[in-house]
């Protein structure tokens, strides 16, 4: 982690332990989909750091002009088992740098040196090709080492929603030096806020409490389910909690989004505003939250 990228975390973390609210952006993923960018099957869109390049930069520009302080790379299923599944692991390194460098250029366009880029790194997969602990923890190296080389400020880990993956994702992330973030994916079964593999969250939570996670989001995470959680992250966590909610649903393969009756930026707002109130201190989106529903929060932050 080099100076300028140290000293930029260090004053973000700073004002969150002051008091202060971060907004980060929303999806970038769906957007691409809902701006006509084609999918590369099972790998959602994180083909278009490479096949639409400019779409990908002017979105992060719309969310830095929102004012979201932290940008999260369109990198979500471009580790390499993802692309592995979809025949293209070769791009692995391609697709990584190209997506954590459209970042960088957005900051760079906008002349906001003092925006974060977060390097977003997940265990999901779309198909049951799943890779085994042992080299779930060398990928999630490789591509937090490659962020780090190319100036991520810290690693974003996203949609967790199996204990031991979440672990190794973590394990491995921290090998890069800059520091991780961890997105736990939560929804009810038989009246138990779980992680979407079914495991509890208190268990999950009870699991990360000996590693270096500075923060917890809920992300990727009805709307309706994020006040529940928090009642359990208040029992279970001293660290700083955040929140980027979804608010778009999906087919039943879960491989296009639906945007059809998606919460607005005025009602995503009101709800996010709640979770304010309860001591959330980083407030962002994802799938189906655009830049309205971020400039609507600029307002709240």
């Amino acid at each position: 982690m080099n100076i300028m990228n140290r000293s930029r975390y260090q004053s973000l973390i700073k004002r969150i332990n002051l008091g202060e609210c971060i907004l980060i952006d929303g999806a970038t993923g769906t957007e691409c989909e809902r701006r006509g960018v084609p999918q590369v099957i099972n790998t959602w869109n994180s083909g278009a750091a490479l096949s639409h390049p400019d779409v990908v930069r002017t979105i992060h520009e719309e969310y830095i002009d929102c004012g979201a302080e932290i940008i999260i790379t369109n990198t979500f299923s471009s580790s390499r088992h993802c692309l592995r599944s979809a025949g293209i692991e070769h791009q692995f390194e391609d697709l990584t740098t190209a997506a954590v460098q459209l970042a960088r250029a957005a900051r760079d366009n906008r002349g906001r040196p003092d925006v974060l880029i977060a390097g977003g790194i997940t265990h999901w997969i779309w198909t049951e090709e799943k890779p085994s602990l042992a080299e779930l923890e060398q990928n999630s190296r490789d591509q937090a080492v490659l962020m780090a080389r190319e100036g991520c400020d810290l690693i974003m880990l996203e949609m967790l929603s199996h204990t031991d993956r979440l672990l190794a994702c973590i394990d491995g992330a921290a090998a890069s030096g800059l520091p991780v973030w961890a997105g736990v994916s939560v929804e009810p079964k038989n009246g138990v806020m779980c992680l979407l593999g079914g495991e509890p969250l208190v268990d999950a939570l009870y699991a990360i409490k000996d590693r270096d996670i500075p923060i917890i989001n809920i992300m990727h995470t009805e709307v309706g389910y994020i006040d529940e959680c928090l009642d359990i992250l208040e029992s279970h966590w001293n660290g700083v909690i955040g929140v980027y909610a979804h608010v778009c649903q999906f087919s039943d393969d879960e491989t296009k989004a639906i945007f059809d009756n998606t919460i607005s930026p005025e009602n995503y707002a009101i709800a996010s505003k709640r979770w304010l109130d309860r001591g959330v201190k980083v407030i962002g989106g994802c799938c189906g939250v655009r830049k309205e529903h971020i400039c609507e929060l600029q307002n709240l932050v």
